[in-house]
């Protein structure tokens, strides 16, 4: 059931989330940003100040607009399994995984995270919005499917401190929460699940709940956070810690299958880095396996997704990347110079060999604007292995005391 919107919504075209007051009563940046339709915020006093918080300290993402998806019923399992590249009967109550989906030819239509919060109940959380195509999928398998995208409010705390606040904030016990696992906390404002996951390549969590608590939930983690660093966040900062994490994102480091509209902008799990999610050997049928297989025992696949290591420390944004400075080789989808990897780093989608076998001799062609100027850089770059930055505290349970 959908939440009434308010009479004047025709002057309001983007949604706001449960916890916009406390974000629109921190804004001064005043940047904000379209995510999904909801009012989101890009940045909120200084992006520099927001990346160090996650890496330093405690940092508060408003992760609500993000696509979710209740999956339920005695054949949730089995749907889910014929839906994704993985095992789901793999995953145990209590856990998560990250996992991708493609259409019959196998191309990515999404990547996201699976929840498995009962025997027969599922949460599946994503970039873009797919219902029509889990409905149609559903069809034949006694399983429900409904987006509660505007039902659950959700929360990303990330950074080295963040599990000490938990702790403060009054979430006893989170200490043994392991990497992507689950757990339901009840406090006064009511049931909260708390899982072990993120997007900043850190020690983090994620928060999950009803909207009538999403406010006391802010409040609470609000009240903990001067003893621990807390800042709240937007997208930028967010941004580049995931780079440094080396993750991606849908329709913008690839092109989903069904918003490409040139066929040949489709790529497979193989051809996106994605390639160890996919599961050959698992006994149930799943959407695009034939077509991956095939790629795989053919080696036909033509793309490759590479992190580079770039000389220099002038961004590569979108820079298109050259074999010995001649063949173009490929384009960069995300750069950014690391402040904790100290390198300047990027994501790139290169044509086969390169990238694969051909992994030396690479350059890329810099655009640096100076003094109103743009001048052309040439400079070297390596094929490098990701991520870019990876903290033991990501893996630690429990998490050192910070």
């Amino acid at each position: 059931m959908r939440r009434p919107l308010p009479r004047d919504h025709f002057r309001k075209p983007l949604l706001e989330t449960p916890f916009h007051p406390r974000l629109a009563a921190l804004m001064q940046a005043e940047d904000w940003y379209n995510w999904g339709g909801y009012v989101s915020a890009r940045s909120i006093r200084d992006a520099e100040q927001e990346y160090f918080a996650i890496r330093n300290a405690a940092s508060l993402f408003d992760l609500t607009p993000m696509v979710k998806y209740r999956i339920a019923g005695p054949e949730a399992e089995a749907f889910l399994d014929r839906l994704t590249v993985r095992d789901v009967s793999r995953l145990a109550v209590g856990r998560v995984h990250y996992t991708c989906w493609c259409d019959d030819e196998g191309h990515v239509l999404d990547d996201g995270t699976l929840f498995r919060l009962g025997p027969a109940e599922f949460r599946l959380c994503c970039q873009e919005r797919h219902l029509n195509w889990l409905l149609d999928s559903a069809i034949g398998f006694e399983v429900e499917v409904a987006e509660e995208t505007e039902q659950v409010a959700a929360l990303a705390l990330q950074g080295p401190t963040s599990r000490a606040l938990l702790t403060r904030a009054g979430f006893d016990g989170i200490e043994t929460l392991k990497p992507f696992q689950i757990r339901d906390v009840h406090l006064d404002e009511g049931r909260v699940t708390v899982s072990r996951t993120g997007f900043t390549g850190d020690l983090g969590y994620e928060l999950f709940a009803e909207p009538e608590a999403a406010l006391p939930l802010w409040d609470r983690l609000w009240t903990a956070g001067p003893w621990h660093g807390l800042q709240a966040i937007g997208f930028e900062a967010l941004d580049l810690a995931r780079l440094e994490a080396g993750f991606i994102i849908a329709n913008s480091d690839f092109i989903t299958a069904e918003t490409a509209i040139r066929v040949d902008r489709r790529r497979t799990p193989d051809e996106i880095g994605l390639g160890w999610l996919v599961d050959g050997k698992k006994a149930a049928y799943w959407t695009g396996k034939r077509a991956i297989l095939a790629q795989r025992r053919d080696r036909s696949a033509r793309w490759c997704l590479v992190g580079l290591d770039i000389d220099g420390n002038v961004p590569a944004d979108h820079a298109i990347v050259y074999h010995k400075g001649k063949a173009e080789a490929g384009q960069i989808s995300a750069a950014a110079w690391s402040p904790s990897a100290k390198r300047n780093i990027a994501l790139a989608s290169l044509r086969r060999p390169y990238g694969d076998t051909v992994k030396d001799d690479l350059w890329v062609e810099i655009y640096a604007l100076r003094e109103l100027v743009y001048h052309k850089l040439m400079v070297r770059a390596r094929v490098v292995d990701r991520p870019f930055y990876d903290p033991p505290r990501r893996r630690a349970t429990p998490p050192a005391e910070t």
